[in-house]
């Protein structure tokens, strides 16, 4: 039905001249806002029709790009970072509209000097390709202009993105936000591309994802379980190493307090996959709290964990997901499919098995360990305690009203059995390639 009120506002800003462009782009958001997709076509032809003229043109265009630039600043401080708001474009907005996502919060960043925004920040845009390809001459919008996108185009794709960028519900502000951060010298060390945090051992790194190439091309899964643990392993004695030096500093850390990451959980099947989560994040001395109705699980922990908490959720995600297909569908004894909870059980099996196997790599590497942190003169178990213990009270800190939940319960046996097999035989350092399963972390 044709929204009459939005009409009336059309016939009223047109006869008087009284409607100026900034009063269009609030009339074309409500209209958004109250899916009244007549008087947002409306809207949206009227600021087209002005950019016949080139000072009309200015006038939207440079209209447009303040609103897109003060919704993304909103949702900066909201608490959303640029792969935060990447991953509800990806759920809400089409492929075109998704780029236009990158292109305005690529311009928002851009306005501040690059030293006095969070380096995970540029991370994350970098991993979305997320560059100024315009010229400087010119704003973005004018740049996809001369491309040859339309100006009905344009306008529409302009608008839906400010909606979205409004629309974000607040969350946890997990960094300071764009021109508040100030550099420590360490962080002056870190890589100006990447993003990453200084204390991140991009060595060690570099070791986890060659184990886990070798064990993606290995048909032999003895063979792929050995580099499997030696990751793992090698992620655990990483920890290690960080929480020694930081005892024998007297508490004065290159890495600073526990941060975090959000990282998506994508339905269906969501249940499962946040507990697989939770699995990868403990075993590697993080916590998780999963958001469900925003599709994210908020991962807390020393930098160095996280990116392994990342690299290995992501590789038996991929896994997980590999055997699961392969077992086909299932049905009942009169022949009513039960595939659903068959492939529940197998992701919640999967989940619970390769944390155990997890748990103990790690309890193999604290073992192995010890010895040497008694020769430097230092107690290794409460070292790591004490650790975990900061991490608790971050978690605390930012989750204040957290609520635990029991997971699903189990409803198909068949599942359960195959799902831990299949997590017995999964390659704990598994593909490397993020982009398989989705970005979707920040």
């Amino acid at each position: 039905m044709r929204d009459d009120g939005g009409a009336a506002w059309q016939r009223q800003g047109r006869g008087t001249g009284e409607a100026t462009v900034e009063d269009l782009i609030g009339r074309g958001l409500l209209a958004l806002g109250g899916r009244r997709s007549h008087t947002f076509d409306d809207v949206t032809v009227d600021l087209a029709q002005r950019c016949a003229s080139s000072d009309g043109a200015r006038r939207v265009v440079t209209a447009l790009v303040a609103g897109l630039r003060a919704a993304t600043d909103g949702a900066w401080q909201r608490g959303w970072q640029p792969s935060d708001v990447h991953r509800m474009a990806v759920r809400r907005l089409s492929t075109a509209e998704q780029a236009f996502v990158v292109d305005a919060m690529t311009d928002e960043l851009d306005r501040h000097a690059r030293a006095t925004v969070d380096p995970s920040w540029w991370g994350q845009l970098h991993a979305l390709d997320g560059t100024v390809w315009w010229p400087r001459s010119e704003t973005w919008l004018d740049a996809h202009r001369q491309r040859g996108v339309d100006w009905l185009t344009l306008v529409a794709q302009s608008l839906t993105v400010m909606n979205l960028l409004q629309s974000l519900p607040g969350i946890e502000r997990l960094t300071c936000l764009p021109g508040e951060f100030r550099p420590t010298a360490a962080d002056a060390a870190a890589s100006a591309t990447s993003g990453r945090p200084a204390d991140v051992d991009s060595r060690i790194l570099e070791r986890v994802r060659m184990l886990l190439a070798k064990a993606e091309s290995t048909t032999f899964a003895a063979e792929a379980e050995t580099f499997t643990a030696g990751a793992q392993a090698l992620m655990a004695r990483h920890s290690i190493d960080a929480a020694l030096l930081t005892a024998e500093r007297g508490g004065a850390s290159l890495e600073g307090g526990p941060r975090g990451r959000r990282i998506g959980i994508d339905t269906p099947y969501d249940g499962p996959k946040a507990s697989l989560l939770t699995a990868v994040a403990s075993a590697n001395n993080c916590r998780m709290v999963w958001t469900r109705e925003l599709g994210f699980g908020t991962v807390v922990g020393f930098e160095a964990d996280l990116e392994s908490v990342e690299l290995l959720f992501t590789s038996l995600l991929v896994q997980a997901n590999s055997a699961m297909l392969a077992e086909g569908s299932r049905a009942d004894h009169r022949g009513r499919s039960r595939t659903r909870a068959f492939r529940s059980s197998f992701l919640t099996a999967f989940a619970y098995r390769i944390g155990e196997r997890l748990r103990q790599v790690t309890r193999e590497a604290m073992d192995a360990a010890a010895p040497a942190a008694t020769s430097r003169g230092q107690a290794l178990v409460p070292l790591m305690a004490a650790r975990t213990e900061r991490v608790e009270q971050t978690v605390d800190e930012w989750f204040p009203s957290l609520t635990r939940r029991r997971t699903q319960s189990v409803r198909d046996a068949e599942g359960w059995h195959v799902g831990r097999a299949a997590a017995d035989r999964a390659r704990l350092d598994g593909p490397s390639d993020r982009s398989r399963v989705g970005r979707g972390r920040s």
